[in-house]
C-alpha cells in the first residue's frame, strides 16, 4: 500500500485528513503524470458521490488540474463506473471519482482512472505520490491564458444509462424491482435505467440524498430495510447498491439476502450455458464462500482465487483473459462490458437472467449452497503487524483446526489492507463447530496482540 493511495484510492476523513490542499495537489500531480505524453491540453473528467464534502473536494481538484494547464470536466453526481466508461469512450486523458464508496459520510476519497478506463496501476500511483511528497518543486504552475478551464458534461448520466441499457438484450417487461440506492450515486441513475429496461414496477428506497445520509442504515452494507420491504411486499427482486454504486447485493422475493458470491454463481452458470463465460472460469478471492467452489466443481466451472480486493481480481482477469470475477461484497466485474465493478450493470444482468429463466429469485440463488461463515476482527498494534504470523501458538491452533475441518471447512487469518485489524474467518458445514473454532483462534490472536 502506498503513502497516499490504499487499495482503492486515497481516503480519509474529509477536509481534516483528505484536505482541500491534498486534493489540489492530487489534481495537479495526476494531470502532469497521466498526460505527460500528450501534445494537447489534457482533459480530465471528474465525478462525485452525494457526500456534503464532495463539492468542496471537487472544487479543489478542479483548481489543481487547471493550475497546471489541463481542462477539468465535471460529470456531476454519477456512479464510479460511469467515470470509467465515459473516460474511455469520450477519449478523456484521465478520470477522477470523488467517493469513499461504502464508508460513512465523514469520510471521502479520490479514485483515479487512466484514459483506458482502468484504475491506475500501483506504479503510476506511486509516481503521483512521489511528485506530491518528494518532488513538489517539479510541478510547474501555469499563468495568464495557459491555465486550464472548467466545464460541465451535461449528458454524462444520460450517456451512461443508455450504454448500460444496451448491455442486456432481454425486455424486462412485467418485472417488479426494489432499488436501495444508499442515498448515493445510484440515486441519480438507477430508476431511469430499470424503468427503461421495461420493469413494470420500480420502487425506490434510500434515493433522497441530502449530503449527510449516504450509506446511513441503507445500501449494500445495511441490508435490513430492503430485506424487510421485500418480505412484506410483492416484488421479484431487490437490489442494493453502495455509496458510489460499484457494488450490488440482492434480496429474493422472500426477503432473503443473495450475496456477491451467489450472484457470481448465478451469472457464471448462465454464461457457461450460453457459451459466453471465457475459458469457463470465474475469478474470485480467498474470502469467497467455500460453497462457491463446491458449486463450480459440480458444474464444470473453473475458479481462480486472488487476494482480497477488486483490483487483484481485475489484474487476474486481464492477465489470463477471463471475463467474469468479483467479491462476496458485491464488487462484480463483467469485463466484456465494463473495466471496473459496476453495481447497476450487475443488477440488470441478474434481472435479465431472472426474466429469461422464468424462475423465482430464491430458486436461482439455490444453485449454490452457502456454507456458514464467521468473521471476527482483532485490533492489532502497529508494531505487531506482520509478526503474529510468527507466533507458534497461533500457527499450531490454525493447523489443528484445519485438519479437523478437512474438505468441509477452512480457516483464513489475514491482516486488513485498510485498517489495523487481523481478520479471523472460519467457514464450514457445521455452524456450531466453526463458531468454536473462530472463537478459539480469535482469543489466541487477541492474547498475542495484548501481550
Amino acid at each position: 500500500m502506498g503513502r497516499l493511495f490504499g487499495t482503492d484510492g486515497a481516503r480519509g476523513v474529509a477536509i481534516t485528513e483528505l484536505t482541500c490542499e491534498l486534493a489540489m495537489q492530487i489534481g495537479r500531480a495526476t494531470a502532469l503524470v497521466l498526460t505527460k505524453e500528450t501534445k494537447h491540453n489534457a482533459k480530465i473528467f471528474i465525478g462525485k458521490d452525494t457526500r456534503i464534502s464532495s463539492d468542496i473536494l471537487e472544487a479543489a481538484l478542479c483548481a489543481g488540474i487547471c493550475s497546471v494547464g489541463a481542462q477539468a470536466v465535471k460529470l456531476g453526481v454519477v456512479p464510479t463506473p460511469a467515470v470509467a466508461y465515459l473516460v474511455r469512450t469520450k477519449k478523456a486523458d484521465a478520470g477522477v471519482m470523488i467517493s469513499a464508496s461504502h464508508n460513512s459520510v465523514e469520510f471521502n476519497g479520490i479514485k483515479l482512472f487512466a484514459s483506458t478506463g482502468y484504475k491506475l496501476p500501483n506504479a503510476v500511483e506511486e509516481e503521483i505520490e512521489a511528485l506530491i511528497l518528494d518532488h513538489p518543486e517539479q510541478i510547474t504552475l501555469q499563468s495568464h491564458t495557459n491555465v486550464g478551464t472548467i466545464s460541465d458534461y451535461a449528458d454524462a448520466k444520460e450517456d451512461y444509462i443508455a450504454y448500460l441499457k444496451s448491455c442486456v438484450s432481454t425486455d424486462c417487461f412485467g418485472m417488479r424491482v426494489v432499488l436501495d440506492c444508499a442515498n448515493g450515486s445510484a440515486s441519480a441513475t438507477a430508476q431511469a435505467l430499470f424503468t427503461r429496461l421495461g420493469a413494470s414496477r420500480v420502487h425506490m428506497l434510500s434515493a433522497s440524498p441530502d449530503g449527510s445520509n449516504i450509506n446511513r442504515n441503507c445500501g449494500s452494507t445495511h441490508m435490513e430495510e430492503l430485506m424487510a420491504y421485500m418480505k412484506s411486499h410483492d416484488y421479484d427482486l431487490g437490489l442494493a447498491f453502495d455509496g458510489d454504486a460499484d457494488r450490488c447485493l440482492a434480496v429474493d422475493e422472500n426477503g432473503k439476502l443473495v450475496d456477491g458470491d451467489q450472484i457470481i454463481a448465478i451469472c457464471a452458470n448462465a454464461m457457461r450455458q450460453n457459451g459466453t463465460l471465457k475459458k469457463d472460469t470465474a475469478v474470485v478471492t480467498v474470502m469467497t464462500n467455500l460453497g462457491f467452489f463446491h458449486f463450480c466443481k459440480a458444474n464444470d466451472i473453473h475458479t481462480t482465487a486472488t487476494k482480497v480486493g477488486d483490483r487483484y481480481v481485475l489484474e487476474q482477469m486481464l492477465t489470463e483473459g477471463y471475463n467474469l470475477g468479483g467479491e462476496q461484497s458485491g464488487h462484480i466485474i463483467f469485463l466484456d462490458e465494463m473495466t471496473t465493478g459496476d453495481g447497476e450493470l450487475s443488477g440488470i444482468k441478474l434481472l435479465e437472467i431472472l426474466k429469461q429463466s422464468g424462475k423465482k429469485m430464491s430458486e436461482l440463488a439455490c444453485v449454490m449452497e452457502r456454507f456458514p461463515q464467521i468473521l471476527y476482527n482483532v485490533t492489532i498494534p502497529a508494531e505487531k503487524k506482520g509478526h503474529w504470523q510468527e507466533d507458534k501458538q497461533i500457527a499450531a491452533l490454525i493447523s489443528k483446526y484445519t485438519e479437523e475441518l478437512g474438505d468441509n471447512g477452512r480457516i483464513l487469518v489475514r491482516e486488513s489492507g485498510t485498517e489495523p485489524l487481523i481478520r479471523v474467518m472460519v467457514e464450514g458445514k457445521d455452524a456450531a463447530q466453526i463458531k468454536i473454532v473462530a472463537q478459539d483462534i480469535t482469543a489466541q490472536v487477541e492474547a498475542f496482540a495484548n501481550q
